[in-house]
């Protein structure tokens, strides 16, 4: 075997590779002999096929599948050999012309084919023991607790019919009968009876809730809105649509009283017992919280301290995923860059950023979770998926079962699962400090959150 490195520029490199024909007639000649007791040829007795007739039936086929074996092998030996980590699969570049293919399926020419890789960079891991982390803890007030009840009471308030001649305000029901129309002509799933509105819950197209502001019961208007560009009807997205609207009756929300019977109504003993569900409920959305802003902080160490070339084809990988997902969110709203205050230039140079941060962050975790043996268990992806489906109520068998029959999700589930491992592994060697935070400060959004891998 001759092996010529034609390329080396950072991350990347090309082999030229030949392979005597001596070699691969050996090798094929070894396949035939063990093909001898495995075959039935009619007027031979079974494992006395002379090795020559053999050869005329199934030559060229032996010889595709001695090509094939030798290259994955050559080339498992010389990454093992030179101490590459591949980034992607390599590239591998075969004779193409005909004539060429013949001699060599027929073992009268050497074996030459050229392959192209990149690979993952050596990777030095900082002194973790060095890290200076701090955990922002905030507290559940009271007046949290009260807070989170309010919006129990007010999601499960009453509505009671308001005075005769009065009028619809934000936040009244409306129930209505309508009938909608584009262009002058009734349109599938476009009518309906009964139905109730609570202006301002956003629950209907845009501006059509607004609309029904001063209705009386009785009153019948036409309502004019334009569907969303993203609608789920493809035939009415983007249509601008009128609906024939007539309120039957207008209610207005009512107070709710937070007592013990409205906790009881919840299914629970006593206000005070409702107040202490709220408060544990309060807790853990906390604690969630600052587990988030602890791993964006080490995350953002973790990216300060290692430095290095990311695998470009990855890079791009992680960039088109994002940028198809930027455009397509982007059209479904109906945006351009010009009104996120950017141009399509900077756009891309900053997801080029983020995309580089994701590649080197997630190379980083992976090499520190093989360095420490850290693993993930069949038990604790099988925990997941049950959490996944007991999300999911009614819906539990179908879940369980796309789990079980797609690998690729499993996949994604026992990643996250992986990288969480590997931050609790640096966190307890990291120096963290707790730092009590307001509960505005504890939920503040920043650019870290947007760039989190």
């Amino acid at each position: 075997m001759q092996v010529t490195e034609t390329l080396s520029e950072g991350l990347k490199h090309e082999f030229k590779i030949s392979v005597p024909a001596s070699d691969l007639d050996a090798k094929a000649g070894a396949k035939l002999v063990d093909l001898k007791d495995k075959v039935r040829i009619n007027g031979f007795r079974p494992g006395k096929v002379p090795v020559a007739h053999l050869k005329k039936v199934y030559g060229r086929s032996v010889m595709a599948e001695t090509i094939d074996q030798t290259i994955r092998d050559t080339n498992t030996q010389l990454f093992s050999e030179r101490g590459f980590r591949l980034a992607t699969e390599p590239k591998i570049t075969m004779p193409s012309e005909q004539a060429e293919v013949e001699e060599l399926l027929s073992g009268k020419t050497d074996l030459t084919y050229t392959v192209a890789i990149e690979v993952v960079p050596a990777i030095a891991l900082a002194d973790f023991k060095t890290f200076q982390v701090e955990k922002p803890v905030a507290d559940v007030s009271d007046a949290d607790v009260d807070e989170a009840i309010k919006r129990i009471a007010d999601s499960n308030r009453g509505y009671a019919a308001k005075a005769e001649g009065a009028k619809a305000e934000s936040g009244d029901r409306v129930t209505i009968n309508f009938k909608g129309s584009i262009n002058g002509e009734v349109f599938e799933g476009g009518t309906g009876e009964g139905i109730q509105v609570v202006i301002g819950s956003n629950t209907f197209i845009p501006g059509f809730e607004e609309q029904l502001i001063g209705i009386g019961a009785g009153e019948t208007r036409t309502l004019k809105v334009s569907f969303p560009k993203n609608y789920m009807n493809e035939k009415l997205a983007g249509q601008p649509a009128e609906f024939e609207t007539t309120a039957t009756t207008i209610e207005a929300p009512q107070d709710v009283a937070i007592d013990d019977e409205f906790a009881k109504s919840l299914g629970l003993e006593s206000l005070d017992k409702l107040k202490e569900a709220a408060r544990e409920r309060l807790v853990a959305e906390f604690a969630g919280a600052t587990r988030q802003r602890v791993k964006r902080a080490l995350l953002d160490r973790l990216d300060e301290a290692h430095r290095f070339e990311a695998p470009p084809s990855l890079v791009d990988e992680e960039f088109n995923l994002m940028w198809n997902s930027v455009n397509a969110e982007m059209a479904s709203a109906g945006k351009t860059f010009a009104d996120e205050d950017t141009t399509e230039d900077k756009a891309k140079e900053e997801y080029r950023k983020i995309a580089d941060r994701r590649v080197r962050l997630g190379l980083v975790l992976s090499e520190i979770g093989e360095k420490n043996k850290i693993t993930v268990t069949d038990d604790e992806v099988g925990r997941a998926v049950i959490e996944r489906a007991r999300s999911m109520p009614g819906r539990e068998k179908e879940v369980w079962d796309y789990y079980r029959s797609n690998a690729q999700a499993l996949a994604q589930l026992r990643a996250p699962i992986y990288e969480d491992k590997v931050v609790d592994f640096i966190l307890e060697l990291a120096n963290v400090t707790e730092k009590k935070v307001s509960r505005e400060d504890l939920y503040k959004d920043d650019e870290a959150e947007k760039t989190a891998a």
